[in-house]
C-alpha cells in the first residue's frame, strides 16, 4: 500500500489527533499520508446539548460512511466519542498510547476549583461532569457549553463562564494552558472521567492490509484500560446521553478502576473503587456492570434520561 487517506473532522483538536497518527504512520511504513477533511452534525448542531440530538455518534457518522463509501481508509477518533458498536465492514483497529485521561477547569479568575465563588458559571457539555461537579459544590451554577475548544476559551475570556471544563488530553496536545491565566487539574477522586478518556481510537475498513498498516499504532496498557471502561459502558447500554463515568489504570500488575453514575443533578449516584489484577480485566466491565445493574443502575439512568 502506497497511500493512506484518513478521514477526519475538520476542528483543531481533530487535525492535531490526525496529523499525530498519520505521522506515526509515515515514520514507521514510509507511506503517503492524506487527511481529508468532513463536517459531521455533531460539528452543525451546536444549539443543543449532545443528550437531547443524539449523543457523541453525531462526531462519526460521517466518517464512517467516506470509509463504507471508500472514500477514506481509516478514522481518528478521541475514542470517548466512539459507540460501542460498529456499521458492518468497519472496525476499531488499533488503540494508541493515551494521554492524561483527567479533567481540568480552565480560569482566568480562579486559581482552583475551590477558590469558585458561590453560583459561579461553569460551562461544560458533559452530564457527567455536572453530576460530580454538583456533588462536590452544589452551589454551582452549570451551563451547557457545546463548540469547539477555542469558541470555548473565547467564552471564557469574554467572560460568559466563570470556569469552563476540559479534558486534560485536549488540553496539553492543544497547549492550551497557554491561553488561560489558570488550569486546575482535578484528581480522579473528584471527578471521575469519561469512559476511553484520553485514547484515541483508529477506526478503519476491515480488510487485512490495512489492519496490518495499523497495527504499529496498538498500545497494550489503552487497549486493557478502555477494554474494562467500554465493556462497563456497553453493557449498561450507556453514552454521554447519561451521566456515567467509568477509569482504569494500570499499575504493573494490578490495575485501579474508580466508577460512578447518577442523575444529572447529583441528588441520586452509584459509586465504585476497585483493585483487580492485570491478568483478570477481561470481562470485568462487564462484570461490574452487572453489579451496578443488580444494584438499580437501570432504573437510575432510565430516571437520568428523563431529566435531560
Amino acid at each position: 500500500m502506497k497511500q493512506l487517506i484518513i478521514a477526519t473532522r475538520k476542528s483543531q483538536l481533530a487535525l492535531w489527533q490526525s496529523q499525530h497518527i498519520a505521522q506515526i504512520l509515515k515514520e514507521k511504513h514510509h507511506v503517503e499520508v492524506i487527511l481529508k477533511g468532513f463536517k459531521t452534525k455533531g460539528d452543525v448542531l451546536l444549539d443543543s446539548p449532545l443528550a437531547k440530538i443524539g449523543g457523541k455518534g453525531l462526531f462519526t457518522k460521517e466518517l464512517e460512511q467516506s470509509m463504507l463509501k471508500k472514500q477514506a481508509h481509516l478514522a481518528v477518533h478521541s475514542l470517548k466519542d466512539v459507540p460501542a458498536f460498529f456499521p458492518q465492514g468497519l472496525v476499531l483497529a488499533a488503540i494508541s498510547k493515551r494521554e492524561k485521561s483527567n479533567d481540568a477547569m480552565l480560569s482566568q479568575n480562579y486559581e482552583n476549583f475551590l477558590s469558585l465563588p458561590k453560583g459561579a458559571k461553569i460551562g461544560t457539555t458533559s452530564l457527567r461532569r455536572k453530576m460530580q461537579l454538583l456533588l462536590l459544590r452544589p452551589d454551582l451554577n452549570i451551563i451547557s457549553l457545546r463548540g469547539n475548544v477555542n469558541s470555548r476559551i473565547e467564552k471564557l475570556k469574554n467572560g460568559a463562564f466563570d470556569a469552563i471544563v476540559l479534558a486534560m488530553a485536549g488540553i496539553r496536545r492543544l497547549d492550551l494552558d497557554k491561553q488561560v491565566n489558570f488550569v486546575y487539574e482535578f484528581s480522579k477522586e473528584e471527578l471521575i472521567p469519561a469512559a476511553s478518556q484520553g485514547a484515541l481510537g483508529i477506526q478503519s475498513i476491515d480488510e487485512d492490509e490495512i489492519l496490518a498498516f495499523l497495527n504499529c499504532l496498538n498500545d497494550e496498557h489503552a487497549f486493557i484500560e478502555t477494554s474494562i471502561e467500554r465493556d462497563f459502558i456497553a453493557t449498561l447500554e450507556g453514552g454521554c446521553q447519561v451521566p456515567i463515568g467509568i477509569n482504569a489504570e494500570l499499575y504493573k500488575d494490578e490495575i485501579y478502576i474508580r466508577s460512578v453514575l447518577g442523575l444529572p443533578d447529583g441528588s441520586e449516584i452509584l459509586k465504585d473503587k476497585r483493585m483487580i489484577k492485570k491478568s483478570d480485566f477481561k470481562g470485568f466491565g462487564k462484570k461490574l456492570a452487572q453489579e451496578f445493574i443488580a444494584k438499580g443502575a437501570k432504573e437510575l439512568l432510565i430516571k437520568a434520561e428523563s431529566m435531560i
